[in-house]
C-alpha cells in the first residue's frame, strides 16, 4: 500500500515539475493599456489616442539627431494639460525629458539632441488626467 502511494507522489511530482515550470516561464502580460497606453492599447481611454499620443518630427542638426515632439492636446492651465515629454532609447534608457508649465506653455511641443545616437525610441506624454502615453519611432 505504501508502495502504491509513494509510486502516485513521485507521477504527481513529475507532472508538477513538468507543468509548473512552462507556467513560471510564461512571459508576463503587457503593461501597455494598464500602465501606460498605446495606439493599439488604448485601455480606459479608448478614444482619447489622438490628443495624447506623441508625434516625433526629425530636425536637422549639426553634429547628430535633433528631434521635436508634438502632443496634440490643449493646455488649459493646470485643470488639463500635458505635464511632460520623455525619451527613452531602445532598452528603455532615459534620455531626455522636458517638463511644461500649464500657466506658461500654451502647446505641448518639445525639441530634443539625441547626439549620435540611432535607432529605436521611445516617446512618452504624460497628460495630468489621462495618464501616460507611448509611441515608438527610429532616428
Amino acid at each position: 500500500m505504501q508502495r502504491r502511494r509513494f509510486i502516485k507522489s513521485l507521477a504527481l511530482g513529475t507532472a508538477a515539475g513538468v507543468v509548473l515550470p512552462g507556467t513560471a516561464l510564461a512571459a508576463p502580460p503587457s503593461p501597455a493599456g494598464g500602465v501606460y497606453y498605446t495606439r493599439q492599447n488604448p485601455g480606459r481611454w479608448k478614444g482619447k489616442e489622438a490628443g495624447h499620443l506623441p508625434r516625433m518630427e526629425i530636425l536637422t542638426s549639426v553634429g547628430g539627431v535633433r528631434i521635436r515632439v508634438t502632443t496634440a492636446h490643449p493646455m488649459d492651465g493646470y485643470r488639463h494639460y500635458i505635464v511632460k515629454h520623455v525619451v527613452l532609447d531602445g532598452k528603455y534608457r532615459f534620455l531626455a525629458e522636458h517638463l511644461f508649465d500649464p500657466e506658461k506653455d500654451t502647446v505641448p511641443v518639445s525639441e530634443f539632441d539625441l547626439g549620435t545616437y540611432r535607432g529605436q525610441i521611445y516617446l512618452l506624454s504624460m497628460c495630468n488626467l489621462h495618464d501616460v502615453w507611448l509611441a515608438t519611432y527610429r532616428v
